[in-house]
């Protein structure tokens, strides 16, 4: 008793890690909790597994470009703003389809944004498996008034997103031409999953 007393007494108040300060986790701003330090699900670690086979990274999810934020959890739904078109050191695929990008190219496009659509997601809620499903993709595809192949450019995001997700990748879609998108870039892609109650 008098060696702990001794201790007591002797210690620094900022030298007793628990009568420090909490720390606080940097998505949320709130104290961290055992929760915080639970292992990824097996799921989760299926989603990177999927990814370095396929030779895929999920980028650093990228800051919002205006006045908007890049996810919104809305009850059991989680909004993704729209993902442009940006590899992961930031360089922008632009071109329009039917003109100066080819069909090739514009998949790998629409493949990049759904790469940045699930690096939001993860910021969001972390863990992998807190999403359900994927709901609804509406995809915007830059392109000539002729051009028709707008779906082909859109499989580029919704095939990685079944190979990555399995079932919970399959998912209702748009896929739309248009005149112009913001910086040239050739596609952007917003969308919607489900979150586990």
């Amino acid at each position: 008793m008098q060696v702990i007393l001794g201790f007591l007494i002797h210690t620094k108040p900022n030298q007793c890690l628990r009568e420090s300060k909490p720390w606080f986790n940097k998505a949320t701003n709130a104290p961290v909790t055992k929760e915080d330090h639970k292992m990824p699900s097996d799921y989760h670690a299926s989603v990177e597994k999927r990814l370095a086979e396929a030779g895929l990274q999920l980028p650093k999810a990228m800051a919002p470009a205006a006045n908007y934020v890049p996810y919104k959890i809305a009850g059991d739904q989680l909004y993704v703003s729209g993902q442009v078109s940006a590899t992961s050191d930031g360089t922008l695929i632009k071109g329009r389809c039917g003109d100066d990008i080819s069909l090739e190219d514009a998949v790998k496009a629409a493949e990049t944004c759904a790469l940045n659509l699930l690096a939001q997601a993860q910021a969001a809620v972390e863990d992998f498996d807190r999403i359900e499903g994927l709901t609804k993709l509406t995809a915007f595809v830059q392109s000539t008034p002729d051009f028709g192949d707008q779906p082909k450019v859109v499989n580029g995001a919704s095939d990685l997103f079944v190979a990555v997700l399995g079932d919970r990748g399959r998912h209702a879609r748009s896929a739309v031409g248009m005149a112009a998108l913001p910086f040239g870039v050739a596609v952007e892609i917003d969308a919607v999953f489900q979150l586990k109650g």
